[in-house]
């Protein structure tokens, strides 16, 4: 899935772990991410938090889209940071899901907290083959 995934490559986000109901991703706050306040825009940050819960919701391989997100700024990222989605399965029943992904930086600050709800298209696959 990431290598058709154009938008969290180029913002250059990287996958560092994946289990079902679980994706951890990383991206390095670039000087064209910054607003001006010279910090980083909200948007570059909720598309790190929803790339995390897109590949945690798509990780039994059944193809799963957002149906609503929200997301709670509650400090800045800067140039040079380096931030970390942790995205986890809080519930998954039928075709819906409820995720929580929590952003950090490199010192274990809490940028945003971010929440996602699933809905998954039986029978589809993320990738490959019909389930």
């Amino acid at each position: 899935m990431f290598g058709n995934d154009r938008a969290s490559r180029a913002l250059g986000m990287e996958v560092t772990a994946i289990a079902p109901g679980r994706a951890t991703l990383t991206m390095r706050v670039r000087g064209d991410m910054l607003n001006g306040h010279q910090t980083c825009h909200g948007g570059f940050i909720t598309t790190l938090a929803d790339s995390a819960f897109a590949f945690a919701c798509n990780s039994y391989n059944e193809l799963a889209v957002a149906s609503s997100i929200t997301v709670d700024f509650v400090a800045p990222g800067r140039e040079g940071d380096v931030l970390t989605a942790h995205a986890v399965e809080v519930s998954r029943s039928g075709r819906t899901g409820l995720y929580d992904c929590d952003v950090r930086n490199q010192n274990g600050e809490r940028i945003a907290a971010f929440r996602g709800r699933s809905y998954t298209m039986k029978g589809k696959p993320a990738v490959g083959e019909p389930v």
